[in-house]
């Protein structure tokens, strides 16, 4: 039995900064982030958006697709969590009207939670194959104004809707994994911004890449002729980059460079967007899906996804006949192009605005409101959200 994505959705906030400007006001060479890093603009989440309202909207996009009498699982994926109890996936259920009858629930490991949520699906409809799962990668990655982490930030939700016979793409039940518990990141529950070990970080992100790829091959007997394409989390682009290179000399030169083809087709929307956490992965996929034109049903594609702590998991998939047909990359280039600038100076007022870790009231800036629900307020500790 065929289980996959069989529709994606994608949401990122209405504002965004050009980073070339920021370089400029943090006296760093431009070329320093859209060449070094490899970032041209960065998604701004003003204080009304987080994972709920993003990943709803991302659901919204894909809702003509559920089915509410086969939803049997709704999974959050994410690291910006709004609540150390109740799942985000809750809020989201209902601002959506998705049916109660389903599974609810909320994964967190670092930026793997997406690929765990996606795995858990999978084995979801494979024990139930009439039964639809949603996962929902949703997250804001922040680590603070003038820091060596300001470049890496962003914001965003992607959404997958999973079932048999998917319209997408079918998930190879072939995963090799590595998990190892290390301090490269992580958040404290006392705040919303991260704390890193950038240099170790990236060590280990190809570390664990290495170790899931030579795995993976020995397992399936596969190799880089067997691939299309491959696609990475995507903290920067870079990063992805610099692990796709390092599998390169595997493969003959004219491979070598139709592969670093489809990576760039893959990095698109990151290089606008910016760091997805759990959803960057899938961000580069949708990236690579609608961006890329020589892509054929049948092709095989690698996805490799990270998460800081750590844990690491290459998998394959396979695209299905008529899978152009169910994209929407009009309407998110579209979304993209019709965002708002911000200068950096109201950057860091939007930044700085954020929902407090305190028990006061709080109020969001209605001059911020975008998108099709808000977070209006926390009230008595409660969020208030509302749909526009």
């Amino acid at each position: 039995m065929d289980i996959g994505i069989d529709q994606m959705g994608l949401y990122s906030p209405d504002f965004y900064i050009d980073l070339r400007q920021l370089a400029e006001v943090r006296g760093d060479d431009p070329d320093k982030y859209t060449i070094g890093i490899g970032q041209d603009e960065q998604a701004v989440p003003p204080s009304s958006q987080d994972v709920v309202t993003m990943g709803a909207a991302a659901v919204q996009q894909i809702q003509a697709s559920i089915d509410a009498e086969r939803l049997g699982l709704i999974v959050l994926g994410t690291e910006s969590g709004v609540d150390a109890s109740k799942a985000g996936a809750l809020f989201i259920q209902k601002l959506t009207g998705l049916p109660q009858t389903a599974r609810v629930l909320e994964i967190k490991e670092a930026c793997y939670g997406g690929t765990a949520g996606l795995m858990m699906a999978r084995d979801y409809v494979a024990a139930h194959p009439t039964k639809q799962a949603l996962v929902i990668a949703a997250d804001i990655a922040r680590y603070g104004l003038n820091t060596a982490g300001e470049v890496t930030q962003g914001a965003g939700a992607v959404a997958m809707l999973v079932s048999a016979a998917p319209r997408l793409l079918v998930i190879n039940d072939d995963s090799a994994v590595h998990a190892e518990d290390i301090g490269d990141f992580w958040r404290p529950v006392y705040t919303n911004q991260a704390l890193a070990r950038g240099k170790y970080s990236t060590e280990q992100y190809l570390r664990f890449f290495q170790l899931a790829w030579a795995a993976y091959k020995k397992a399936t007997g596969l190799g880089l002729a067997d691939f299309k394409a491959l696609t990475f989390h995507l903290p920067y682009t870079k990063m992805g980059l610099k692990a796709l290179r390092q599998v390169l000399p595997e493969a003959d030169a004219a491979k070598q460079q139709d592969l670093l083809m489809h990576f760039d087709h893959s990095i698109q929307y990151s290089r606008r967007i910016g760091n997805l956490y759990t959803g960057s992965l899938y961000l580069g996929l949708l990236s690579l899906l609608e961006n890329d034109s020589s892509l054929a049903a049948g092709d095989r594609l690698g996805l490799f996804s990270y998460g800081s702590g750590a844990v690491g998991e290459f998998f394959s998939a396979v695209l299905v006949e008529g899978f152009e047909k169910q994209l929407h990359g009009a309407a998110h280039a579209g979304a993209l192009n019709a965002r708002r600038a911000l200068s950096i100076a109201e950057y860091e007022r939007v930044f700085q605005d954020a929902v407090p870790y305190a028990k006061a009231d709080y109020q969001t800036n209605p001059d911020y409101y975008a998108g099709p629900f808000v977070l209006t307020a926390v009230t008595g500790q409660e969020r208030q959200y509302q749909a526009r």
